[in-house]
């Protein structure tokens, strides 16, 4: 493990980035707004992501799903409706073949939420010519954990992280 005092023997870290297109991770993995929460939350898990730009039909980024966003809309939806609601006496409920329903039976809340309505919908975007150090003064002031890179057209072409800028430290 490095000491304090060896890196200050080091020299203080600089960053070997120019522009955004220098930090910028190209044609990042985004999902749709009209995707559902469930299409999310298989995506961000499969990935390994914690967040994720969301875009519109046209490919520009309307905004930002992030863990955070699905476990606050968790918080406030049931995903289960009880297994027999009190207004139902259970000899009401049956199959199509006349039969009770087995025990411990549940139905799934079908209400499919979508991206768009849970998504944080703010964009911090950046063209790809804009100067490095704005990025990451962009980056601190903002307090965010990534920006968006943009093409002249809006559409987003990649993204800046705080570990993208990590990597470009000397």
């Amino acid at each position: 493990m490095t000491s304090p005092q060896e890196l200050q023997a080091a020299g203080p870290l600089t960053l070997s980035a120019a522009t955004a297109a220098d930090l910028m991770t190209r044609n990042p993995v985004s999902i749709g707004q009209n995707a559902t929460v469930r299409e999310a939350v298989a995506f961000l898990t499969d990935r390994g992501f914690s967040a994720a730009p969301v875009i519109d039909e046209g490919g520009r980024p309307v905004g930002v799903v992030s863990r955070a966003d699905i476990v606050i809309h968790h918080r406030h939806q049931a995903d289960y409706v009880p297994a027999v609601p009190d207004y139902y006496e259970k000899t009401d409920l049956a199959t199509r073949s006349g039969e009770p329903p087995p025990g411990g039976c549940q139905a799934e809340n079908t209400y499919q939420a979508q991206v768009r309505d849970i998504m944080t919908p703010v964009v911090f975007a950046v063209s790809s010519e804009a100067p490095a150090r704005r990025v990451v003064g962009d980056l601190v002031s903002l307090k965010v954990h990534r920006v968006f890179v943009v093409d002249a057209s809006g559409a987003l072409v990649g993204v800046i992280s705080a570990l993208d800028v990590l990597r470009h430290l000397r």
